[in-house]
């Protein structure tokens, strides 16, 4: 039989009954999506367990595809079959191979721009158009699964295998990154590359979703500290070098798929307040930083006063581009946490559900 047959049986004998393997391949896609907009939020190693499941899950929908491409292609190769689904298959398998593919060569290190977007960028792009696609895809052939799908001890052991295999493929990868010396060796758990240098020029000038605002004269500029302090006050920019002063050494995660180490220089958020006579009023909880473009996060108070209002980069005057007059560094946060452009800061009782939001549609006129 040979090694190929071998596979090709042992492969058959692990594939699940069909109507299992569509619901399946939804439910995977649906926790990849999750997992790969949480670790968006991720910046410490103490949540790397999300990204070896988002990558784990990731085998799961080639083996999941391959078992269903194995049950279907005859009605993609022969045109007397197609219907009007079959246009929505082909879209959904179209974004699950640029899906999976963008997502394979972007781990190994490789960085293709197309036009303003990184490839981990694209791959993210194809990852959300998969879900509709899959989820409408499911709905033309609607079947629920039945009991008898899910009992047995072989259903649990075939999963199992999946994402055992899909841990061991994972482990294997960096194996082979840090072997071959490829570009992926040196990325964080976060699948970021490092950017080396200091200052402005170090690392690139990203912004979230659509913020562009016009560069800020430093002359007008006024930042607010209001809410539930003693003494609401503006600071002018020269205001802000008086009172600062501090220095801290920060590791900025770009969503884009870059990371760098800088020394920032501003005012430690702390004695910002502190400036504003301290916080006072009923249970003080957060601190909400809003940019110009209206683009807002909220923190906690303890890690928003031991957070840095940044005026200066690597020495350097911040650039327009990288926040300037002055922007949010947040240790441990990823970057669109880091708000640029900060031009009020407030303390709150409450947290701010609405900034997920925001981060949506801040930029757009």
């Amino acid at each position: 039989m040979g090694v190929r047959g071998t596979l090709s049986g042992a492969l058959d004998r692990l594939e699940p009954p069909p109507r299992l393997v569509d619901w399946s391949l939804l439910a995977v896609v649906l926790a990849e999506a999750g997992t790969g907009l949480v670790s968006f939020t991720i910046g410490t190693p103490a949540g790397r367990p999300v990204f070896w499941l988002h990558r784990a899950l990731g085998l799961a929908i080639v083996v999941l595809l391959g078992w269903k491409l194995a049950r279907v292609r005859h009605r993609l190769t022969d045109r007397t079959l197609w219907r009007r689904s079959t246009a929505l298959s082909v879209l959904a398998l179209v974004a699950a191979v640029g899906t999976v593919s963008t997502g394979i060569v972007w781990v190994f290190g490789l960085d293709v721009r197309l036009s303003y977007w990184t490839l981990l960028s694209v791959h993210v792009g194809f990852g959300l158009a998969l879900v509709p696609l899959v989820a409408a895809h499911a709905a033309t052939r609607f079947r629920p699964p039945r009991r008898v799908d899910f009992e047995g001890r072989r259903t649990a052991i075939r999963y199992g295998i999946l994402l055992i295999a899909g841990a061991v493929v994972y482990r294997l990868q960096q194996g082979a990154n840090r072997l071959l010396s490829t570009p992926g060796a040196d990325r964080r758990f976060t699948g970021s590359q490092p950017r080396e240098g200091e200052g402005n020029g170090a690392f690139p000038v990203t912004s979230w979703v659509a913020d562009d605002p016009d560069p800020i004269d430093r002359a007008d500029y006024r930042l607010s500290v209001t809410g539930l302090v003693a003494d609401p006050r503006e600071f002018a920019a020269d205001d802000l070098e008086r009172v600062g002063g501090d220095e801290t050494s920060a590791l900025l995660d770009c969503t884009s798929g870059w990371y760098t180490v800088q020394e920032w220089g501003g005012v430690r958020v702390g004695d910002l307040l502190a400036a504003a006579g301290g916080v006072a009023g009923d249970d003080p909880a957060y601190v909400r930083f809003v940019s110009v473009t209206g683009y807002r996060w909220t923190l906690p108070i303890a890690e928003a006063e031991d957070a840095l209002l940044a005026t200066r980069v690597g020495g350097d005057r911040l650039s327009h581009g990288h926040g300037a007059p002055a922007r949010l560094v947040a240790p441990g946060r990823r970057g669109f946490q880091w708000v640029k452009w900060v031009t009020r800061v407030e303390v709150r009782a409450e947290r701010d559900p609405a900034q997920w939001v925001v981060t949506l549609v801040s930029g757009f006129d």
